[in-house]
């Protein structure tokens, strides 16, 4: 691996020293954010609504009654504006934008077996530890072996490698009951199959494999794609999912408990296929985009754009873009109105508490809590917290969030300060050494310290692997560090993100990221050529508001329609898109 092209050299050497971001208007403030969502173009007119290719457009319509504000041209796949006429492009993000630290370490960590990449690290996928994480020890033998194994389908396939194919009846039903609550995602499916809007693509995925992707990844099948998959966290697999995929004959390379070496493997085996080659790239991340650009990058001549779905890959293609490295468009829906709002909000506000009870079998009631962070993951942790009693204490760095915290009814404070009285410390920052050594020497006995945060960086985890620190393996997900004093404290799924790696997150809300990703891909493999440059963008507003249109259906919600004469007084189409691009909601 030492010998492979040093991506992250070269983009390093072509961008200039990040400074110290502390009052700067483009820092990432909290992490959960960090990408402008001002959907701007580059001369900085975002008063022009995006363009969409005709053939989503026909695909919408065809799964509601929704109605397009924009209208394709007959002659062309080009989309004007309904106002004027005017052709319109597609968003682009701000790219000036500054860094955490931690992204300009990427290059130097992707080595040998057995050594934590950085890369894998912020994906929370590494397995340097003093503990056995998630994987119970006695299977620990058959993990080591299982990528050597052959295994059969009932088809006679063999282009897979996950636990056990036996495990696939059990996980077709988990699949099922994930599509009874995906029906927005499953309603896109009935509306475009007989189109086929994928029909050619060949996509490369780098996802978690639960039941959940798998909805997503039948569904990209269906409308006509040929997929390839790898788990871009080593924890959050669902074994009887991947088994369930791989019965279907889908090539999934992904087992709960990957080591270093195998989580690599895997990606490999997605990407280096005779006769096969991807043209499009649907990544949480960014492993997947990294490793074809350090092992394959010719395969980029024929990729159409890749699809971004989480913090950590944003802050690379921005990175890639900034040093002019960046060889095809991406589109970032990590930043989507409805990723943000919801995914990251909800799903954290329902499933902090299951995470926590499942691994510390915690009572919430009086407990006193320190969130680190108040973006909208920790908007989501602290409001579930507080709603079940405990005290919760916000540090931010952010006067605006901190604002917004403290509006909310929360003590802002520093972490050194209330760190040796509160029984558990929550980090959701998205950046790197937020809990150190000095904090944990500080804690009380019995503290629990975890992380919901993208990435796995925000505890320093390594300064507890010293000779004088007795780790103690309770179960999975859970480890005691003890003081030479007897002081413990209960560090949980070895600062990876809790939720992902010891729980689940509820199937509602994770179907509308998923929405949101297939409209993605389906955009940018349709779009004619010349519509998105090699930069990176956010899909239209529009396209928020109809993934929230297709999820109100579960509601038996009724949306209240403009009339002309209201629609002509704010001047809007009376089918949206409502707000303007730089609306905050």
């Amino acid at each position: 691996m030492d010998s492979s092209l040093n991506m992250e050299a070269e983009i390093q050497s072509a961008t200039p020293p990040l400074e110290d971001n502390e009052g700067t208007e483009e820092s990432n403030h909290n992490g959960e954010a960090a990408i402008s969502s001002a959907l701007e173009r580059e001369d900085g007119d975002s008063s022009q609504p995006p363009s969409i290719s005709a053939k989503l457009l026909r695909m919408l319509e065809a799964a509601t009654n929704w109605r397009p504000a924009l209208v394709p041209v007959q002659t062309s796949d080009e989309v004007f504006d309904a106002n004027d006429g005017a052709v319109s492009e597609a968003p682009r993000t701000k790219r000036q934008i500054q860094y955490p630290e931690q992204t300009q370490e990427f290059n130097s960590r992707l080595t040998k077996t057995g050594r934590r990449s950085l890369s894998h690290s912020i994906s929370h996928s590494s397995t340097d530890s003093n503990s056995s994480g998630g994987s119970d020890a006695e299977n620990l033998e058959d993990e080591v072996f299982l990528r050597d194994r052959q295994q059969i389908n009932s088809k006679g396939n063999k282009d897979f490698c996950v636990k056990s194919i036996k495990l696939a009846d059990y996980g077709r039903r988990e699949i099922e009951l994930a599509e009874d609550e995906m029906t927005a995602l499953m309603a896109l499916r009935k509306a475009a199959q007989g189109e086929k809007p994928l029909a050619g693509a060949k996509i490369v995925g780098c996802t978690h494999v639960t039941a959940q992707t798998a909805v997503l990844f039948e569904t990209l099948t269906v409308l006509g794609a040929q997929c390839r998959w790898a788990a871009c966290n080593i924890y959050s697999t669902q074994d009887e999912v991947a088994a369930a995929l791989a019965e279907q004959d889908l090539p999934v390379f992904a087992w709960k408990g990957e080591s270093e070496d195998d989580f690599w493997w895997c990606i490999d085996r997605c990407v280096n296929v005779e006769g096969w080659e991807p043209n499009m790239i649907l990544d949480d991340g960014g492993d997947m985009t990294h490793w074809i650009y350090k092992k394959y990058p010719h395969l980029f001549k024929k990729v159409k754009g890749i699809v971004e779905e989480s913090i950590t890959g944003i802050y690379r293609l921005h990175h890639l873009s900034k040093a002019g490295k960046l060889c095809v468009p991406a589109i970032n829906v990590n930043d989507s109105v409805t990723k943000q709002k919801f995914d990251s909000l909800y799903c954290s506000r329902e499933s902090i508490l299951d995470s926590l009870k499942k691994t510390a079998d915690v009572m919430f009631g009086g407990k006193q809590v320190a969130v680190c962070g108040y973006g909208e993951v920790g908007k989501g942790c602290s409001s579930a917290l507080k709603a079940m009693g405990s005290v919760v204490y916000v540090t931010e760095i952010d006067p605006i969030c901190a604002l917004q915290a403290c509006m909310d009814g929360f003590r802002l404070a520093k972490l050194g300060d209330v760190v040796g009285q509160v029984d558990m410390v929550i980090t959701c920052t998205g950046n790197k050494n937020v809990v150190v050594r000095e904090h944990m020497d500080l804690m009380k006995n019995g503290c629990i310290v975890c992380n919901m945060g993208r990435s796995n960086t925000e505890i320093d985890v390594t300064s507890l692997r010293t000779p004088e620190l007795a780790w103690q393996h309770v179960r999975a997900q859970v480890d005691h560090i003890i003081w030479p004093d007897g002081k413990r404290i209960v560090l949980l799924a070895e600062g990876r993100v809790l939720n992902l790696s010891s729980s689940t997150v509820p199937i509602y809300v994770l179907s509308i990221t998923a929405t949101t990703q297939a409209l993605a891909l389906i955009e940018l493999f349709n779009a004619p050529e010349g519509r998105y440059k090699q930069d990176v963008y956010l899909l239209p507003k529009k396209l928020d508001e109809y993934v929230a249109n297709l999820h109100l259906q579960t509601f038996d919600a009724h949306l209240t329609e403009l009339t002309d004469d209201q629609a002509k007084y704010m001047g809007l189409n009376k089918h949206g898109p409502f707000k303007p691009s730089y609306y905050r909601y």
